[in-house]
């Protein structure tokens, strides 16, 4: 395919696309045209099949094929309502995917949708990624917090890491930090959080934050009602997981935490930079 035909239809693609909040969708009868179909019947065809895909993996076809409407100028300068679609990236995907590779529109759309599909799915990713080593830096500041808040009534870090395990012995139903480390693979030379998935290290933070508070605001002192303070927060947490199916023990481990950093960091030095910074 020439480059110029590819550089038009990717400009005719970019210009079709609608957006409702963060939300990006295509109309049915605008891609009819883009992808050479000149009748909407034989057009019906293959949004069918495509349907007929997206429920054969599972997807939600209400969700990907949404019914939507749109007004038409008929030659008497008068404008009339007809039934339309609105459809996401996939359905997009999967309607070129059942059509005439041999086209070069559908040829170009089946390649625009995969990658477009693609890039989205590496978006998401990524998101999540930073969002577990932001939740995975969040817990450190916590702990570090009530650590010196702990420190100040003469607890020292033999003692705080006993309350820490009796808290973790909670959250995950009987099993202590170690045993936690053992079921999950972690080397005993590494912090157990370092594997956690996102949510389990959310809920250790906010067992922390409210035993801080705590500490502070009835002037706890001494390990026995620490503890007791620590253990009952994380009880508390445990308990609005469960009550949702969620058992933090179960949960599978998360990839090494630093080695996601590593990564996520690799990545920006190759992004592009700004024409200011170059030289």
């Amino acid at each position: 395919m020439k480059k110029e035909l590819i550089a038009s239809l990717h400009r005719n693609f970019e210009e079709a696309v609608h957006v409702e909040g963060d939300v990006e969708y295509w109309l049915a009868r605008e891609l009819q045209s883009l992808l050479g179909y000149s009748q909407w019947r034989n057009f019906e065809r293959a949004l069918d099949d495509a349907r007929t895909a997206c429920k054969a993996t599972g997807g939600c076809v209400e969700d990907h094929f949404a019914d939507a409407s749109k007004m038409v100028d008929l030659g008497s300068g008068a404008a009339r309502q007809v039934r339309d679609i609105a459809l996401t990236r996939y359905a997009c995907y999967l309607i070129a995917q059942n059509g005439d590779p041999r086209k070069p529109e559908i040829a170009f759309a089946m390649n625009y949708f995969a990658v477009q599909t693609r890039k989205q799915e590496i978006v998401e990713k990524r998101i999540a990624e930073f969002e577990r080593v932001q939740a995975r830096s969040q817990l450190s500041l916590s702990q570090k917090a009530l650590s010196s808040a702990l420190f100040e009534r003469g607890i020292d870090s033999t003692g705080f890491g006993r309350i820490l395990s009796k808290g973790d012995q909670a959250l995950f139903g009987g099993s202590n930090t170690q045993d936690m480390k053992d079921r999950l693979g972690v080397p005993d030379s590494r912090p157990l959080a370092d594997f956690l998935p996102t949510i389990t290290i959310k809920a250790k933070d906010f067992a922390n934050e409210v035993t801080h508070m705590q500490v502070k605001q009835q002037d706890l002192r001494g390990e026995p009602d620490i503890t007791t303070e620590h253990v009952r927060n994380n009880e508390d947490v445990r308990r609005i997981l469960t009550d949702r199916n969620i058992r933090p023990e179960a949960l599978p481990p998360g990839e090494d935490v630093r080695r996601v950093e590593r990564r996520l960091k690799a990545e920006e030095k190759q992004l592009p930079r700004s024409g200011r910074d170059r030289r």
